[in-house]
């Protein structure tokens, strides 16, 4: 008998890599305990760039510049489905039953976790971190809100891999971490909440797409809720309760727009906002084009060394 599983039992029993074998798709290269696929998503992808990683049971794809964990990816793919069929669909793909509970993947074992965080920074003191956060144009709001995060992943056998992300803290204490290459959480997912106006609060995806908010509503007084992912749909509409008005900022592409409906299903008065950044997918979509289009092309505004202009 099969019993549909909550996205938490799913995610921690599925496995990325098997899912994706059932769905006829095998991994093209192979980079330590990342594995490289075709997108998925994306018809159009002749290279490999949709990232997973099985331990973490965490993926990315690098052409929509979205990832997350099987529940996520699911969502993406059959993004005109509710949030319950893809639960079912991942469930049934994987051949997985709540009555079974048996992990389909090896798992490290849960009194070690597989990574560590050594230390966290100042946003602005490592190199990689600011270009990556100035390249989404967030840095300035990214200063008072995230961190550097400096970890380690370590397998079975005592080895281990050092990363470094801009990372924000989620309602579990846990890192929700990002860089140029890779996004995803260490530790427990969980919305997070910035306490603001007791009646007012502005609801979003992910962090990137607040912090993107920010620059255009630095004043502000907003209480805030971020996702995370929009597996945790439930929770975030769970804790908007409390207020009695709210925007809510989710990206334009089929799962977002879904969610938008199944949250104003659930609280009729909040508002759909997302015409900010109507003609793109998300907010920091806008933030990025927005700021190529005022860049200086080559040749423009350069002032010879010697500030003496060139005569023909």
């Amino acid at each position: 008998m099969s019993v549909l599983l909550t996205a938490k039992e799913l995610k921690d029993q599925a496995s990325l890599v098997d899912f994706l074998a059932r769905l006829g798709h095998q991994p093209v290269k192979k980079y330590g305990r990342e594995k490289m696929y075709i997108s998925i998503l994306r018809e159009n992808d002749t290279k490999p760039s949709l990232s997973v990683n099985d331990e973490l049971g965490v993926w990315f794809d690098h052409g929509t510049r979205k990832g997350g964990n099987i529940v996520d990816l699911g969502l993406a793919l059959w993004a005109h489905l509710s949030f319950g069929e893809v639960i079912q669909k991942i469930q049934d793909v994987c051949n997985i039953s709540s009555i079974e509970k048996k992990p389909l993947r090896p798992r490290i074992s849960v009194k070690v976790p597989n990574y560590i965080v050594v230390e966290t920074k100042e946003i602005g003191t490592h190199p990689a971190i600011t270009e990556y956060l100035k390249s989404r144009q967030v840095f300035e709001q990214a200063k008072d809100t995230l961190h550097e995060v400096y970890y380690f992943v370590q397998d079975h056998k005592g080895e281990r891999k050092h990363f470094y992300a801009a990372g924000w803290k989620n309602e579990k204490d846990s890192w929700e971490v990002r860089n140029k290459y890779f996004k995803g959480c260490l530790g427990h997912k969980a919305i997070s909440f910035i306490q603001g106006h007791s009646k007012r609060a502005v609801v979003f995806e992910g962090f990137i797409n607040y912090l993107s908010w920010k620059t255009e509503n630095a004043m502000s007084d907003h209480s805030v809720i971020v996702l995370n992912t929009i597996a945790l749909l439930a929770e975030g509409i769970e804790r908007a309760k409390s207020f009695s008005s709210l925007d809510i900022y989710f990206d334009r592409d089929q799962s977002g727009l879904t969610a938008s409906k199944e949250f104003i299903s659930a609280l009729p008065y909040a508002s759909d906002r997302s015409f900010a950044f109507e003609g793109f997918n998300d907010y920091n979509d806008k933030l990025v084009a927005a700021a190529k289009i005022q860049e200086p092309k080559i040749g423009e505004g350069i002032v010879p060394q010697s500030g003496v202009l060139n005569r023909r």
